[in-house]
């Protein structure tokens, strides 16, 4: 689908800026701990953000379908809530915003599953 292309890609586009600005712009800014949580949060956007034109991929190869076309917004949904989460808190050092990482996780996991559950109802 179109979308998770578009999104894969702009979404591929900010981790490179944001990491970018990350190892610029931030060191010497913030703690050492608070730029690895960045960078973690750089890390898991780039990967999910490929994760989302895999997902474009497959929607031509798996066909339309709620469990392809979940997994794509749960995982642009983690994107949000993970990596989000992480670059709030390491920029604010407002530790309750990690309690949302969590969920962000917990959406990228779901994601990869109904990648998984798709695949091996079609192929």
């Amino acid at each position: 689908m179109k979308v998770f292309l578009i999104l894969g890609a702009i979404n591929a586009f900010l981790a490179v800026a944001l990491g970018a600005f990350g190892a610029h712009g931030l060191e010497g800014k913030l703690t050492e701990k608070m730029l690895d949580v960045y960078k973690t949060g750089v890390q898991y956007h780039m990967y999910h953000a490929l994760g989302l034109v895999l997902i474009a991929l497959l929607y031509e190869r798996l066909g339309p379908g709620g469990t392809i076309h979940w997994a794509g917004w749960l995982m642009f949904i983690g994107i949000i809530l993970f990596s989000g989460s992480l670059y709030a808190l390491s920029m604010s050092n407002v530790s309750i915003l990690g309690a949302i990482t969590p969920f962000g996780g917990v959406a990228f996991l779901v994601a990869w599953l109904l990648v998984v559950f798709a695949a091996v109802k079609v192929l």
